[in-house]
């Protein structure tokens, strides 16, 4: 019979493996930056239904950077929204099945961060198949945060060079950068060793709970 104690590890295992699947959230990548550079952003979304994500918006804050070029996405259309003559957001629109429960996706565009952001808060819509939305605008620790670019201040002595990027910037930041989803990063092997550690944890207690049996 199970102990109370026995039943906490296992509440706890089970909360912690649900922390993990709750952290896939809509977030544009790097997740760091430098004033004054030319940037490549990827919009990173995952589906947390069991239905298909069909349209995805993100808002620009003109304050802190000016998005000018995005790249064809196969599946996908695009429209521009604006403030002024800025534009000032986009809005991707599936033409096909968009994607589906297990899958996820990246958009890619390119701008300049500007020379006084502290920051870049992305503020992003995500539409299902169902015509539900779910909205990533809240503040960091909120359950439907807003994806942040933390700006970092620019070198000093730092210029730009002829592609508009800053000197002494961060390497692989910059519309140049050659692999796309280096962007974030991958977190599978973080996943693969969480779960390595979780089942481990398991197989222990199953047979501590077979000894005293």
């Amino acid at each position: 019979m199970l102990k109370w104690k026995h039943i906490g590890i296992l509440a706890l295992l089970g909360a912690f493996l649900m922390t993990g699947a709750a952290s896939a959230h809509v977030t544009v990548q790097p997740s760091v930056t430098t004033q004054g550079s030319y940037e490549k952003f990827a919009v990173r979304v995952p589906t947390e239904k069991t239905i298909p994500t069909v349209k995805v918006e993100v808002k620009f804050p003109l304050d802190a950077v000016t998005i000018s070029r995005f790249e064809p996405k196969p599946g996908w259309t695009y429209e521009l929204t604006k403030d002024g003559d800025k534009i000032s957001g986009v809005i991707w629109t599936a033409t096909a099945g968009g994607f589906g429960a297990t899958e996820f996706g990246e958009f890619y565009m390119q701008g300049k961060v500007a020379d006084s952001a502290t920051s870049i808060v992305w503020k992003a819509y995500q539409t299902y198949q169902d015509g539900s939305v779910v909205e990533w605008v809240g503040a960091e620790g909120a359950d439907k945060p807003a994806s942040v670019t933390k700006v970092n201040p620019k070198p000093a002595g730092s210029g730009h060079d002829s592609h508009g990027h800053t000197a002494g910037a961060a390497a692989g930041h910059g519309a140049d950068a050659a692999e796309p989803a280096a962007a974030g990063g991958s977190s599978t092997p973080l996943y693969l060793s969480i779960a390595a550690v979780v089942l481990s944890a398991i197989s222990l207690l199953v047979t501590l709970m077979r000894r005293r049996a």
